[in-house]
């Protein structure tokens, strides 16, 4: 297979499963080097790559260069010389080579946790909205590509189960739409053991009241614990239907995301431009 449509390749299952990246491309050479303007390498946050920009000791340091990239999210230009191995050049083939190294975000996903009318308008808006998202019940009928149609993902299990189906990292935000207190006093335990950015748990102010009441004197949780969950979910709309509930989740989460205030915008009348 061609190097470059590999390199694509790759790069498009990274951004479906929601795994970053970093892709390196030269940019400009001088003189005798392995590869040509435009050369692709596409490096995984695990040190695997696919493509080439030359190989031997400069991808090497390129790679590094990647791993680094995608620890920062910050992209950067690095130049290399291959003149002397001596004098600590990657290479003697007598040209120089800069290379662009750049951060390859996935969206974030979203997971969706419970399919009924809200979690199935939930996950409708949010891949509407450019997330992506993944759809977890215990019930099949309730999770499959005929009831939602167009996610990322569907995962069939109980919802205290969902961390050893679903890779949850600092990109995933979590909405617990479940069906009450029993399934929910299993399920946030499990869900702050993870690094997600953003868990929240959907029910009224007294569902919640006695849910954290139960997390702390049968599971132990701390004040400081509980104050990672967001609950009730979402912000307050005075919503009714399930998709103005979704609306009201999703407002709370793009908040969450870009640092938000989730206050009106509505310029006072005194204000002027």
């Amino acid at each position: 297979m061609d190097d470059t449509r590999a390199v694509y390749e790759a790069l498009i299952a990274a951004h479906d499963n929601g795994e970053t990246a970093a892709l390196a491309t030269i940019i400009r050479v001088q003189g005798s080097v392995p590869r040509h303007t435009g050369s692709k390498l596409l490096v995984r946050a695990d040190g695997s790559f696919v493509g080439t920009i030359g190989g031997g000791k400069m991808e090497s340091l390129a790679i590094t260069e990647a791993l680094t990239v995608i620890a920062s999210g910050e992209s950067r230009t690095v130049s290399y010389a291959l003149n002397d191995i001596q004098a600590g050049d990657p290479g003697v083939c007598g040209g120089t080579v800069e290379v662009f190294i750049e951060p390859l975000n996935p969206a974030p996903t979203l997971l969706v946790i419970g399919g009924g009318h809200v979690g199935k308008a939930l996950a409708e808006l949010g891949k509407w909205s450019g997330w992506r998202v993944i759809l977890s019940d215990d019930r099949p009928e309730f999770c499959n590509p005929e009831y939602a149609p167009g996610l990322d993902g569907y995962t069939i299990s109980k919802p205290a189960d969902v961390v050893r189906h679903v890779s949850i990292t600092s990109s995933t935000y979590i909405a617990a739409v479940t069906r009450g207190l029993p399934v929910d006093v299993d399920l946030i335990p499990v869900l702050l053991t993870t690094p997600a950015a953003y868990i929240g748990v959907i029910g009224s102010r007294r569902r919640w009241a006695l849910t954290m009441k139960e997390l702390r004197e049968q599971r132990g949780l701390t004040d400081a614990q509980l104050a990672r969950v967001h609950a009730p979910i979402g912000l307050e709309l005075n919503a009714e239907t399930p998709k103005e509930i979704a609306v009201s989740i999703l407002a709370e989460l793009i908040m969450i995301r870009r640092g938000g205030t989730g206050e009106s915008m509505k310029m006072e009348s005194k204000d002027s431009v």
